[in-house]
């Protein structure tokens, strides 16, 4: 596949027809744990994202890729998912330079492990070396451990811009 083929399209609402093709995206590449049940579920977590830009990465009219950027407790966060029909042809980096397009510092969090396991029965590789590649620093003393999810947080932020 070449990356001529990817369109990307920065939007502001999503379709019904977008959010079920993301949701769908999310419960095939992100662990069991945190599948949707349905597309209503999938629509509560996106109500809560407060002030939600959307980047959708399309390959013949489909969504393979999505990222968010909204805000959470007056901080700037993001969250990224892309199919792992796309992977390792640097899609991801192209995505990050725009998710942190006009941004200064952004916040997410990252599974740190490899021990969950993808609804298809295949193991979640931790995306945690790909953010680091982009610049991200994991927040040692900041976890977040539910029952659904075991993770780090991360930051990313210019260099000019200092965070204490």
């Amino acid at each position: 596949m070449d990356r001529i083929d990817l369109q990307f399209q920065t939007v502001e609402l999503l379709s019904p027809d977008v959010k079920r093709q993301i949701m769908e995206l999310w419960n095939l590449e992100y662990p069991a744990k945190l599948v949707h049940a349905d597309l209503t579920a999938f629509e509560k977590y996106l109500h809560a994202l407060e002030k939600p830009t959307h980047i959708l990465v399309r390959l013949n009219d489909r969504i393979v890729g999505w990222a968010t950027k909204f805000y959470r407790d007056q901080s700037r966060w993001f969250a990224i998912i892309l199919s792992n029909s796309i992977h390792g042809q640097h899609i991801g980096s192209i995505l990050m330079k725009q998710i942190k397009a006009n941004e200064s510092l952004l916040y997410g969090w990252v599974i740190d492990h490899d021990k969950d396991i993808k609804a298809n029965g295949k193991q979640y590789i931790s995306p945690l070396n790909f953010y680091l590649k982009q610049g991200f620093t994991v927040i040692e003393d900041e976890r977040l451990e539910l029952a659904t999810l075991s993770a780090v947080k991360i930051v990313w932020f210019e260099q000019e811009y200092n965070i204490e």
